[in-house]
């Protein structure tokens, strides 16, 4: 009994230091009675992800509609979202800076002074990766302002196609405020209403928590082991070594300078969050549990998280867009390239764009790698390399994309004028 008083972030802790052995042991073949302990793993870890993506679409949609009504004239909306957008570009161009710096420094694609195709066993063919990226271009770029405005609403939510979901919100919200005083009493306590719900359901999965962590990592330790890990030893310790810059020095600089809060705080404030980020490795599924640390733990109001987390669910990823730079770089040193500042420069580019522009397609870091890989002329098969590290980058680089988020909405309710951000209460 006295582990359920624990504080939620060590529960989840605590599962995942039980989660490796776990694993280890249990393999893919382990089990009791004709059933494997990887299958329960797998289904206990499915359920909690599934629970977690039954919220994010009446979440999502209850607190933009909300918050955006509650901040009323348009001036204020356009400062926000004008504020909100330049803290994304500003914080995913830095880890992409971050990433193509450490990956010159530390050439992971050359092992002795020679470049590591060889030594990697580069695959010529891999139809499954190929399939995935294929007929993918640039103008999946192009293609985010289409899904911004889907046909049918429903559909887009179905799909999770969450860009044209926030874009309908926002559009809710913000009319709602035009109608008939009588008409907009009725519908802001409506959608207010539902969104208190949803973060009392929310509450109530996120019980269950460390259990789903556990499952999930489990999961991937029984699948990888750490064998995978060997050959591209200096790729994964490159991205985790950008990774960690960005995470302990980039954005707590941030919040410190920009924001005015302490960074400790606000680590001991996203820590649940942040470690359902890492096991779960999808920014959207994590979205409930973003909202309640920091409207809960930090303090930022609900008019600033409503509008700045769900966006920043769908379109900002530091994280990833550092992951495609670095990933590009790699390749490139392994086939015994060498960049010029002009490619380097069009890698960050298009790191950038495609960090926005390619989430809300499937199996999106191997896609985005692939649009930057063909804009430089380098072979799709590259993608190959990374593909035995990319399961446990992924889990790292949507914890940094969460926790970018989170600061994000700090900074920006700081901006915004609002008290109380971080109190000392949400320490410890």
């Amino acid at each position: 009994m006295s582990l359920l008083k624990l504080k939620l972030h060590w529960q989840i802790l605590i599962a995942l230091a039980l989660a490796v052995p776990a694993g280890l042991l249990a393999g893919r073949d382990g089990g009791l009675f004709g059933i494997t302990f990887y299958q329960v793993f797998d289904f206990v870890g499915t359920l909690f992800l599934n629970a977690l993506k039954m919220l994010i679409v009446p979440l999502i949609m209850a607190s933009i509609i909300s918050g955006i009504a509650g901040i009323g004239s348009s001036s204020a909306l356009g400062r926000l979202g004008g504020r909100t957008l330049l803290y994304y570009m500003t914080t995913s161009l830095l880890a992409i800076l971050v990433g193509l710096l450490l990956v010159n420094m530390i050439a992971p694609g050359i092992v002795d002074g020679e470049p590591a195709q060889q030594r990697l066993g580069l695959v010529t063919e891999n139809h499954s990766v190929l399939d995935t990226v294929a007929g993918r271009d640039a103008g999946d770029v192009v293609d985010v302002f289409l899904r911004m405005v889907p046909v049918n609403i429903v559909a887009a939510a179905a799909e999770g196609q969450m860009l044209g979901l926030i874009f309908f919100s926002l559009l809710y919200g913000y009319f709602m405020t035009r109608i008939g005083t009588a008409y907009a009493e009725v519908q802001y306590n409506f959608w207010h209403g539902v969104f208190k719900v949803m973060m009392l359901i929310t509450e109530w999965v996120i019980r269950f928590a460390p259990l789903g962590v556990f499952a999930l990592v489990a999961r991937v330790v029984a699948d990888t082991g750490f064998a995978a890990f060997a050959p591209l030893a200096w790729f994964f310790f490159t991205v985790l070594a950008a990774l960690a810059v960005h995470f302990l020095v980039i954005l707590p600089l941030l919040l410190r300078f920009v924001g005015r809060v302490n960074p400790l705080r606000h680590y001991q404030a996203m820590a649940p969050a942040l470690l359902t980020a890492f096991s779960t490795a999808s920014s959207s599924a994590t979205l409930p549990l973003t909202l309640e640390c920091v409207e809960k733990n930090a303090g930022v109001s609900n008019r600033t998280s409503s509008f700045v987390l769900p966006l920043g669910a769908t379109v900002n990823m530091d994280g990833t867009a550092l992951y495609e730079c670095v990933a590009a770089m790699f390749i490139a040193q392994a086939y015994g390239l060498e960049l010029s500042f002009g490619v380097q420069f069009t890698i960050v580019l298009v790191a950038l764009l495609t960090s926005i522009g390619v989430a809300g397609i499937p199996a999106a870091s191997l896609v985005a790698i692939a649009v930057i890989l063909g804009s430089i002329g380098l072979p799709l098969e590259g993608i190959a390399l990374i593909l035995a590290v990319d399961r446990v980058l992924d889990m790292c680089r949507t914890a940094v994309n969460v926790y970018s988020d989170s600061c994000g909405a700090v900074i920006i309710a700081r901006l915004e004028g609002e008290e109380g951000i971080l109190p000392e209460k949400a320490a410890g």
